[in-house]
């Protein structure tokens, strides 16, 4: 992306200069012969890229002529192609010098090349130059903006981020290109994409000649030990790696997804096309295009999937945005034959995120509230930055904020992921230098501002509480106060794993679910917390529907000693009138236990109108009467120890039992 911008730039001046020559001096300011033939030869050199070989005619045109001003402007682009930004200004300074009317557009390149030297003012004073000296509008919009940047790089690099990188290390990082980092929730396991060069892709594999000077893009895949620190990252095997590029991954938060771009196959829709596989048993799935609505004749790349289970984030030059390439969001709304994801049609983030010009690498922190996102239409630092904008309380995202220096240089900086937790962030780069060799991985410490809401997680296994056998099942996590969901998950068959994130600063219901077992309800009280949460392990038993079986129902509320039902209530409520909708043949009894506190009598009495008042409004939500009973047990069977707090409180509890 950096070569295919400075290109355009100095080949427009190149033209440029060549204009000026043809259209107002009709010929060169040398008289000398042996300087313009000199000059013929560097310009030979220039137009063909060949940067280094053009500096010696066009050295030789300026010491046969030191008047020679087309010499001085030419070589000084040489110069910049080479990103030479001193020898640049020091020829530019010189052709002004020698006629400041000659050629204007010198000052606009003078601001270019002192930006580069981080001489702000310098380049803010040719600027001011170049737009008084201008006349044509689109020039002096375009002047105003590199004022505008300038102005912007100044302030930030005078107040930069505290940020200190830190390479991953060897067992990440080679002398290849290593780039779009991605992660699970748990921080445990990191894919990235490696550009090897194409030999080493056809390892075992016939040997294709004309394939032999190309790069090839895989996945590796990197875990942790038990001290915290990367393992050797291993390439991942068939079908997921493919004689192809594969690159620009997202993992879901548990792991078990991925999504990925890849272009020019025989089943692509357009020029790139997002994909999708799964983990199983004995590896990665076959990947599977994802198919229109979200795939087009366009461009589609670089997915992020929201920890909500259900949102694909990703990037596409589609009709219908704000211009070049958007930001473009899909909700998960059903599932193919083959198990691959089915989205509903893409809705453009808006010009809160998109602009005229170009938004790329999206990552959508598992907080569901932060994008981070890499844009060149925003005022920024140079080529594309980095930045987040967090949504409102209309779920609407905000105008973004640029991350500063040093995340964001004058380059190109792409592919910023960030931990759940909030605290350490992901990226690749060869600014900071690297004894690996080209792009490398990186970390570093989140400053506090532009960090994410934080977010936890439990993670574990589900089983058959009789067999033990590990199991497939369904997951929803739902804000208790709003009713909205969260999470939307499921474990895999094959292992029982799952991970739910937990974001902070709500309170959640959790219920887990498979046909043929009763649900698992559990609570989550996380509104309290302010920052980064501990995560939990927990294993989940689902027991059969038969006779006998029992499950507390951690998500029914009552006021503080009575039995009126909170509103927090209703998330399970409408679980248990789900429940016995789907199993019409079951019949429950509503059961109320009450801690020690109290007399016998009185805990008799609280517990059966605690019981009453589920049941009840389970008959006004439409189940039949016949099928539910209700008891209050008091003090009862306790499940903890009344002597503290904590025990008192689930002692206090309903439960549901299978009666028939």
């Amino acid at each position: 992306m950096k070569h295919t911008y400075r290109t355009t730039l100095y080949l427009s001046v190149f033209f440029l200069i060549l204009f000026h020559v043809s259209g107002y001096a009709q010929k060169l300011t040398t008289k000398s012969k042996k300087a313009a033939t000199f000059y013929k030869e560097g310009e030979h050199f220039f137009s063909m890229d060949q940067f280094e070989r053009a500096k010696m005619p066009l050295n030789q045109a300026i010491e046969k002529d030191p008047d020679f001003l087309e010499a001085y402007l030419l070589l000084s682009e040489v110069y910049y192609a080479q990103e030479d930004y001193q020898n640049q200004a020091n020829l530019l300074e010189t052709v002004i010098s020698k006629d400041s009317t000659f050629y204007v557009f010198s000052y606009y390149s003078l601001g270019i090349a002192n930006f580069h030297l981080d001489q702000f003012d310098e380049a803010l004073k040719w600027f001011n130059k170049y737009y008084t000296k201008t006349s044509n509008v689109k020039s002096k919009e375009k002047v105003d903006n590199w004022i505008k940047k300038t102005l912007f790089v100044k302030v930030a690099k005078e107040n930069p981020r505290n940020i200190e990188a830190v390479n991953l290390g060897d067992n990440i990082n080679t002398v290849n290109n290593e780039y779009w980092p991605s992660i699970t929730a748990d921080d445990q396991t990191l894919v990235y994409t490696v550009l090897v060069p194409r030999e080493q892709a056809l390892v075992n594999k016939p040997f294709v000649p004309s394939m032999a000077n190309y790069y090839h893009e895989d996945f590796y895949k990197a875990v942790k030990d038990n001290s915290g620190e990367w393992t050797k990252g291993k390439a991942l095997t068939a079908p997921i790696n493919t004689d192809s590029n594969e690159g620009a991954q997202t993992l879901s938060a548990d792991g078990n997804w991925m999504f990925f771009t890849a272009c020019g196959r025989s089943d692509t829709r357009g020029s790139c096309d997002i994909y999708f596989s799964y983990r199983t048993e004995y590896g990665w799935s076959t990947p599977k295009n994802i198919d229109p609505p979200v795939n087009s004749l366009y461009w589609e790349s670089q997915p992020s999937f929201s920890s909500d289970g259900r949102t694909l984030y990703f990037s596409s030059n589609r009709g219908g945005g704000k211009g070049g390439n958007d930001i473009w969001k899909a909700v998960l709304i059903g599932y193919q034959s083959d198990g691959t994801p089915f989205f509903g049609k893409p809705e453009n983030l808006g010009d809160h995120v998109n602009t005229p010009f170009n938004e790329v690498s999206p990552f959508i922190h598992p907080d569901n509230h932060t994008l981070y996102f890499s844009s060149n239409g925003w005022p920024g630092m140079g080529e594309m930055d980095i930045f987040l904008s967090r949504k409102d309380e209309n779920n609407q995202f905000e105008k973004p904020e640029n991350l500063g220096y040093p995340i964001n240089s004058t380059g190109d900086d792409v592919g910023l992921i960030v931990t759940a937790d909030g605290q350490k962030a992901y990226f690749s780069s060869e600014r900071f230098g690297s004894s690996f060799g080209g792009k490398d991985l990186y970390s570093f410490n989140m400053p506090p501002e532009i960090r994410p809401q934080p977010v936890s997680y439990v993670r574990g296994r589900v089983f058959d509480n009789d067999t033990k056998e590990k199991l497939e099942a369904s997951f929803e996590l739902k804000d208790i106060h709003t009713k909205q969901m969260v999470v939307r998950a499921s474990s895999t068959g094959f292992s029982g794993e799952f991970l739910i994130c937990l974001p902070a600063g709500k309170s959640y219901a959790l219920n887990v679910s498979k046909e043929g077992y009763l649900f698992y309800s559990d609570h989550f009280d996380m509104e309290k917390e302010t920052s980064s949460v501990d995560p939990m392990v927990m294993d989940v038993y689902l027991k059969k529907i038969k006779v006998g079986q029992q499950i507390v129902l951690k998500n029914i509320f009552y006021e503080t000693d009575s039995y009126v039902l909170k509103d927090a209530s209703e998330v399970e409520l409408e679980k248990i009138v789900s429940f016995l909708n789907i199993n019409s043949t079951v019949k429950a009894k509503i059961i109320g236990y009450t801690d020690n506190v109290g007399s016998k009598d009185y805990n008799i009495n609280l517990s059966n109108k605690r019981a009453e008042q589920v049941y009840n409004y389970l008959i006004e939500a439409g189940i039949d009467k016949t099928r539910l009973s209700h008891q209050g047990k008091g003090m009862a069977d306790p499940v903890a120890t009344n002597d503290t707090e904590e025990g008192r409180a689930k002692n206090r509890r309903t439960e549901m039992k299978i009666v028939e």
